[in-house]
């Protein structure tokens, strides 16, 4: 999951600057409220029998995070990359409707396919991600939660999605991926946090070449990315067929810029796009507006 801005688990800041920022180090992923819990080797709040042995599901350096809906947790890095803030809105923002089958490009944990299972009345959610220990980390995931028959995570590259998964194979694609596209400054290419941060190991291009491909005529993408691209984003989308239907900005505060934005494209669709009302996260520091309980909480 992509970026320095982004709401993370790993102590950094959900990309609000200074003191205005949250820190979500040993939270759920960004979610509104106190309820949230990180269960650290714990029994995952799942009683009797119910429970599974967690020494058996968790490394020694990763930690069960409580995703506070329909009972489900995660399993990330201690100290790894963690998903964030970013991964939460567009779970939010995307739709499946029943019957439907999902994709979602650069998995990660497996964050967004076992949240949109929990919201939405798709049939089926596929993550496909590139690094196989992230990779065994989302199987084991899904296995705790018993999704076994919704979720599925491929090991594969997204480049070669089309290949993978064959042409027009989904009804809907999602994407949360790297956003920065300067490599200047990287110290290790290869480390899962550079290449879920930097188009190291696929560009945006390939992102949305690769969701045109695996698309049904009329299906829908959902992509998170930086405003600072947007520009970029729509030229590539359009350049593909992917007809740019809806718009939401993310600002932090009221009174700051925006620093995501959340897109809705549709594979043919016609000319004419609908920029909604933004979204607000906080109004006041560390305090969530009604809309993150309302829409993207729980």
């Amino acid at each position: 999951m992509p970026g320095d801005e982004s709401g993370c688990l790993d102590g950094k800041s959900a990309g609000m600057p200074g003191n205005e920022s949250r820190c979500l180090d040993g939270k759920s992923a960004g979610m509104p409220g106190d309820e949230s819990r990180h269960l650290d080797g714990k029994s995952a709040g799942m009683p009797g029998n119910e429970s599974r042995c967690l020494a058996e599901m968790l490394g020694e350096d990763e930690r069960l995070d409580d995703l506070q809906r329909n009972g489900y947790h995660i399993i990330q890095k201690k100290d790894g990359f963690c998903f964030g803030m970013d991964a939460v809105l567009l779970s939010g923002f995307a739709w499946a409707k029943r019957g439907e089958r999902v994709l979602d490009l650069g998995t990660g944990t497996g964050i967004i396919p076992i949240l949109l299972e929990a919201k939405t009345e798709g049939e089926h959610f596929t993550g496909l991600e590139i690094q196989e220990e992230i990779v065994d980390m989302a199987h084991r995931s899904v296995r705790l939660n018993g999704l076994e028959e919704r979720v599925s995570i491929v090991h594969g590259d997204i480049r070669e999605a089309s290949r993978i998964f064959g042409r027009a194979s989904f009804d809907v694609v999602t994407s949360n991926p790297p956003y920065m596209n300067d490599r200047h400054g990287l110290k290790n290419p290869e480390l899962p946090k550079a290449i879920a941060r930097h188009e190291v190991l696929c560009t945006l291009e390939d992102v949305v070449r690769e969701t045109a491909a695996v698309l049904k005529p009329g299906g829908r993408f959902y992509l998170v990315h930086r405003p600072r691209r947007l520009a970029e984003i729509i030229s590539v989308l359009r350049e593909y067929r992917l007809e740019p239907k809806r718009m939401k900005l993310v600002h932090p505060f009221v009174d700051r810029e925006a620093n995501m934005v959340l897109i809705e494209a549709a594979r043919s669709g016609g000319v004419m796009m609908k920029v909604e009302a933004p979204v607000i996260v906080f109004k006041a520091p560390g305090v969530y507006t009604e809309e993150m309980y309302t829409t993207y909480g729980y």
